[in-house]
């Protein structure tokens, strides 16, 4: 089943953000995975969203291929750096 990794990101320093957004993309498609959506400014009809803060979706094969990558050496160089590039909330879900 098809797997989703959420992101709620927002930017702290734009050339770290940049590296990090590099590590991670090389990373994702080593491990199957694929943008669906990447730094989107969502349109919000109800509750708040900060304005400094955009969505990204990555499609993963499955949820075991999702952990698989998030836990691999391949994404530990762009965790490395993550905390001065930005800061985000994180959601992996099964599709459906």
């Amino acid at each position: 089943m098809t797997a989703y990794a959420i992101s709620e990101v927002e930017m702290l320093d734009e050339t770290q953000g940049q590296r990090y957004r590099e590590l991670a993309a090389a990373s994702i498609a080593r491990h199957g995975g694929r943008y669906i959506v990447r730094g989107a400014e969502p349109d919000v009809p109800e509750g708040n969203w900060p304005r400094e803060q955009r969505v990204v979706v990555v499609e993963f094969p499955s949820m075991d291929r999702l952990r698989r990558w998030y836990s691999s050496a391949d994404y530990a160089e762009a965790l490395a750096i993550r905390d001065t590039a930005l800061t985000r909330r994180l959601l992996f879900v099964d599709g459906v």
